[in-house]
Formats: structure tokens, sequence, C-alpha cells
């Protein structure tokens, strides 16, 4: 079961690499833009990447960034082995 479990994980943190990086970058960046240097049209820019508005996928992408992550939450909790049964 935990070898299964290690193959998931394994395949869903590859296909989640590059979209979380990006949400995690966009929103360092928005922060930086918008609220210390005040550049507004940079802010909106860099919020359009964030929810990837350009490509309009703006819908589907945060369900899809948050169903990734909690499949990597029960994937990585199960490795564990808070949840066996102790002899």
């Amino acid at each position: 079961m935990i070898r299964s479990f290690r193959k998931y994980h394994r395949q869903i943190a590859i296909a989640l690499c590059i979209p979380l990086f990006l949400t995690v970058l966009t929103g360092m960046g928005f922060t930086i833009a918008h609220e210390w240097l005040h550049q507004d049209q940079l802010g909106k820019f860099i919020l359009g990447l964030h929810t990837l508005e350009i490509l309009h996928l703006e819908k589907i992408y945060p369900l899809l960034n948050g169903l990734g992550l909690v499949g990597l939450l029960i994937t990585g909790v199960s490795m564990t082995g808070l949840f066996r049964k102790r002899a």
C-alpha cells in the first residue's frame, strides 16, 4: 500500500511542480509589486499570471491546484505511518 502511495505521490508532485511554483512566485511578486513598490499595472499583470487569467483558466486553475495539493497531502500523510495499527 505504501509503495503505491509513493508512486502516486511522486506522479502528483511531478505534475504540480511548475503550477505550484508559478502560484508561489506570482503570489509573492504581486505583494512586492503592489504593496511595496506601488506598481499597480505590474501588480495587475502578475495577478493575471497568478490566476492564469491570461490563458482564460481562472475558473479551473485554482481548483486543480487545490485538488493536487489535497492529493499530495493525503498520499504524504498516509506514507508517514501515523494511521497504522500498532501491534
